[in-house]
């Protein structure tokens, strides 16, 4: 075989596995395939230089790995804000137009898999990354390289982030689970978990042996010039990935509406498993100008596909008690399947609840699961009580510490600072890697030191001594010495990691680095006008900052002194210019994308906004300005186009 006909033959390989993996539509057969598949392997392991990056040989990994490293995603991968009925649609239809009019939408199904975000340089696929927390996630490359369903190259010059869900079809599921009881392993709950599991194998042949599928949602970072997502999702198909089994175009509430109960008719006959629909605008400047939450972008949402109910028996109730003290019932159910997840637990919400819906031990309950949302019991059928089924007595002490609990009726609250159940979940939060990253200070680490009294609190961390440590069971020198230093080293650990660790209620990852952003370490100075003025922020989280501030405002100052926060640098100072400090916003379409004038302006100095308000001094607009140019009129805010923009500035 020479070189031309092995890069024919390779072209060739690739031609039948799109056909087969991708398209459905297989154009020859197995043994065809096996055939010209080893002379292809032949002549790579006689000519080594000469092998082609997107030859299929190069798919299965022959090394496992030891573990996987961190990978930080270019652009980060959002969450999408939950809807589950058409009156949710039609309140999320009018947030939507509220930003921005003359909107269409795409929609597609949700699958229920395993994120992965794949990175193309010049074509040819160099990385691949789990989800993660979305900004950060694990590099599985060599795993995802097995997949037929991802090409190895595609024909785009520069960079590009494809994003995507890696899914078990329905029927290697089934396959998947009876090989492993016939083998004596446990099997898997459902299609998602085994892709889960699949995807994050140590031995890229493993996860090449479960028939994994990629299906593309989304684009990351690129330099696409295509102005609607629609069009974007087109052009990916035809680099070679997998298009789903439903997509439309819709206008408004009806044909969406329309177009979901279509797909949740037909839900079962596809191949692979959905828990809804995906709805995003389809024009990309509208995206832009929409922009984000804290969590989510505006300008998407999933639809979910109603919640399935079963019939079970409630158990017992249990309780759990939260580094707050919060006291939360949870009922403990006869294990029921439910689209294959088996449900053991359910949520009360709390105590109020019990007794509203008079739920009693050994009743005959209804459970509700949908999607990923904690399964609920939504209605006792009481004409199956038997008579041994006794009301439910509220607790009046915390089943950890044994300590009265503070009934405020829908909240109950163990007040014991000292409660192992809240110091220990504290400290295990404060230590965890979102927080302050301390390595080697778990759960069972930190549940020793507690219960040997040498910590109390998150601060007796740091008064802690080697020779102490030594005293217990199993703590060496070694171990010891590099606990201390783990301890040691959080000090110094950056301002949102810091608010983050403080474990305020509703206050996660994102809401504390927009608190350091706004506020530094002064955030406990902030009022509440001014935490709601945060882009994202609601009423709720500003009342929980203040209060935890108001209750633990001591220990946050000593904390402070202790760890030494570095703030976030500031900018240099930007020469005076005629944006500087001034609120914009932007409309219409422009010379270059709307993307690059907002970071030219915003390292002027200028703030840019996603909404005219009377705080706004310039609405700068180009063609076809909609809404935005008619309220800054209505308001009397300056209006000026991109060319006066530019006049201004130079």
């Amino acid at each position: 075989m020479t070189q031309k006909e092995y890069k024919k033959n390779v072209e060739l390989l690739n031609k039948y596995a799109y056909h087969y993996y991708v398209l459905d539509d297989p154009i020859t057969t197995d043994e065809v395939y096996d055939k010209l598949y080893h002379e292809v392997l032949a002549y790579e392991e006689k000519y080594p230089e000469n092998i082609d990056p997107s030859s299929p040989t190069q798919r299965v990994g022959d090394v496992a790995s030891l573990s996987f490293t961190k990978a930080v995603h270019l652009s980060r991968m959002w969450s999408l804000e939950d809807i589950f009925n058409s009156e949710d649609l039609q309140k999320w239809l009018e947030k939507v137009h509220r930003l921005s009019d003359g909107i269409s939408f795409y929609c597609e199904p949700k699958y229920d898999g395993a994120s992965l975000n794949l990175i193309y340089e010049n074509g040819v696929l160099t990385r691949a990354i789990t989800r993660g927390d979305g900004v950060e996630g694990e590099e599985i490359t060599q795993n995802a390289k097995t997949i037929n369903s991802i090409p190895l190259t595609i024909n785009h010059p520069g960079r590009l982030e494809v994003r995507g869900e890696v899914v078990i079809f329905k029927k290697e599921f089934e396959r998947i689970n009876e090989e492993r009881m016939q083998s004596g392993e446990s099997i898997f709950a459902n299609p998602r978990n085994a892709a889960a599991g699949s995807l994050r194998q140590l031995d890229p042949r493993i996860t090449a042996s479960r028939n994994l599928v990629f299906l593309p949602y989304g684009i990351g970072e690129n330099d696409l010039e295509i102005g609607r997502l629609s069009k974007r999702m087109e052009y990916i198909y035809e680099l070679g990935f997998r298009a789903p089994p439903e997509r439309a175009l819709c206008k408004g509430f009806d044909e969406i509406e329309a177009f979901y109960q279509k797909m949740n008719t037909e839900r079962d006959d596809y191949v692979m498993m959905i828990d809804g629909m995906v709805i995003k605008v389809d024009q990309i400047e509208a995206q832009e100008e929409m922009g984000y939450t804290v969590k989510n972008p505006r300008w998407s949402c999933a639809y979910k596909f109603p919640a399935v109910e079963k019939i079970t028996t409630l158990k017992d109730i249990v309780l759990q008690v939260g580094r707050s003290g919060a006291v939360t019932p949870v009922a403990v159910v006869e294990p029921t399947p439910i689209e294959g997840v088996v449900v053991e637990r359910a949520t009360l919400h709390n105590f109020d609840e019990i007794d509203r819906k008079d739920i009693r031990i050994g009743d005959k309950v209804i459970i509700l699961r949908s999607g990923d949302v904690i399964p609920k019991i939504v209605k006792v059928l009481t004409h199956e009580r038997d008579g041994s089924q006794l009301p439910y007595k509220r607790p009046t002490e915390c089943p950890v510490c044994h300590s009265e609990l503070l009934d405020e009726g829908a909240l109950t609250k163990c007040q014991n600072l000292t409660c192992s159940a809240r110091v220990v979940n504290a400290i295990i939060y404060f230590a965890s890697k979102p927080c302050l990253n301390i390595d080697g200070l778990g759960e069972k680490i930190v549940e020793t030191l507690y219960n040997e009294g040498l910590i109390k609190s998150v601060i007796d961390l740091f008064s802690l001594e080697l020779d102490a440590l030594l005293a217990l069971e199993g703590f060496k020198e070694k171990k010891s010495q590099k606990l201390l230093d783990a301890i040691e080293g959080a000090k110094g650990c950056e301002c949102w990691r810091f608010i983050n660790a403080l474990g305020m209620e509703h206050i996660g990852e994102v809401a504390s680095k927009s608190l350091c952003g706004h506020f530094g370490l002064g955030f406990s100075e902030a009022t509440k006008e001014e935490l709601v003025a945060i882009d994202g922020f609601g009423e709720e989280m500003a009342n929980s900052v203040l209060e935890f501030v108001r209750v633990n405002g001591e220990n946050i100052r000593i904390l402070e002194e202790i760890l030494t926060p570095v703030e976030p640098a500031q900018k240099a100072d930007v020469a005076e210019n005629p944006f500087k400090e001034k609120t914009v916003v932007l409309t219409g379409s422009m010379s270059e994308s709307r993307g690059k004038i907002k970071i030219m302006l915003e390292e002027l100095g200028a703030k840019v906004a996603g909404s005219v308000s009377k705080k706004t001094d310039y609405v700068i607009y180009g063609d076809d300005a909609g809404s935005k140019y008619d309220k800054a009129v209505a308001l009397g805010v300056a209006t000026i186009t991109e060319e006066q923009m530019r006049e201004m500035l130079a």
